[in-house]
């Protein structure tokens, strides 16, 4: 399930339109409505809620130095009463039923789709960094791009290569860790069979040539992942907005809809119900929150009252929350 997670994180933030989006957030910042603050961790009330439910801006993969689960989250975790990613990860039919929507349908084959020059190029990427391309032939090439992303990411941690700081975690996997001891239910807003069908419904021409892209700029989309790492370590969610609206390798904005709006507002179209007699935390990729289509002026819309939270490591006053 990190294919999807990771595939989807990679669409929806790194490889926005760059035009409409630079032009619609600059009206927003100048009107100043859209200011949000520097925080990954949010609290939904009103609307008549009788309890508050929460939101949390993760990241699929990290750094295990820069992974961490802070005493707010802490808090919010043992206090809620169920947790909400974007998928069901606790659900081992979930989890096992992935495997079988990475294939492209039809029996395609990425060099059925490239050039014998494009192909070459992958397969040269490929052999270089020592993983077998003849694996991933039949794989949806944006899965193929989100295993190069995350082989890109390299951890060594403060106390070098092979140390426990050097591994990679997600958020989500830190949050079910946590909140096993709790015995909290883990749910999904969405299913794999349908973000599978996401990706069916781009052409995969067009997902093998956004892999050339990929590859043929990688050091430009490493560059751009290790500014976002740092925008989220640093929990500005504004700047990583920003960040994914310069990325413009040529997504159109039917896709952009598809891969980020849509689902922001089919998420934002279930909350209401979840909410009404249940505390909730909602873990979604930090991505999906700001911008002007983003869950939090989304929800915002529909009357509730979104708090930015201190995520704080140590806090005295997490009873206050």
């Amino acid at each position: 399930m990190l294919f999807f997670y990771v595939a989807l994180a990679m669409t929806g933030l790194g490889q926005q339109n760059g035009n409409s989006g630079k032009k619609e957030n600059a009206s927003l910042s100048k009107g100043g409505r859209n200011h949000l603050d520097n925080t990954l961790l949010w609290r939904i009330s009103g609307n008549g809620l009788k309890r508050p439910s929460y939101l949390y801006g993760t990241m699929h993969v990290l750094c295990a130095e820069d992974a961490t689960v802070s005493d707010s989250l802490k808090f919010v975790i043992k206090n809620c009463d169920q947790i909400y990613f974007e998928l069901d990860m606790d659900n081992l039919g979930e989890t096992l039923g992935a495997l079988k929507y990475l294939r492209m349908n039809n029996g395609t084959k990425l060099s059925e789709l490239l050039t014998k020059e494009e192909y070459a190029k992958v397969e040269a990427y490929f052999k270089q960094n020592s993983l077998p391309l003849s694996m991933f032939n039949r794989v949806k090439p944006f899965f193929i791009s989100s295993l190069i992303g995350e082989q890109m990411m390299a951890c060594t941690g403060k106390e070098g290569e092979g140390s426990p700081l050097s591994q990679k975690n997600g958020m989500e996997e830190l949050i079910m860790r946590e909140s096993k001891q709790y015995n909290k239910e883990i749910k999904g807003l969405e299913t794999t069979e349908f973000q599978a069908s996401i990706f069916d419904s781009i052409p995969y021409e067009k997902q093998a040539k956004e892999l050339v892209t990929y590859i043929d700029s990688i050091d430009t989309y490493k560059a751009a992942t290790l500014e976002m790492v740092k925008a989220y370590r640093e929990q500005n969610l504004e700047l990583l907005d920003s960040l994914s609206n310069k990325s413009d390798p040529g997504m159109e904005a039917e896709y952009m809809d598809l891969l980020l709006y849509g689902r922001n507002r089919h998420w934002v179209e279930q909350m209401p119900a979840l909410m009404k007699e249940s505390s909730l935390l909602f873990a979604v990729g930090a991505g999906h929150l700001p911008g002007d289509q983003g869950v939090i002026n989304l929800l915002r819309k529909k009357g509730y009252k979104l708090t930015p939270m201190k995520n704080v490591g140590k806090s005295k006053n997490t009873e206050s929350l």
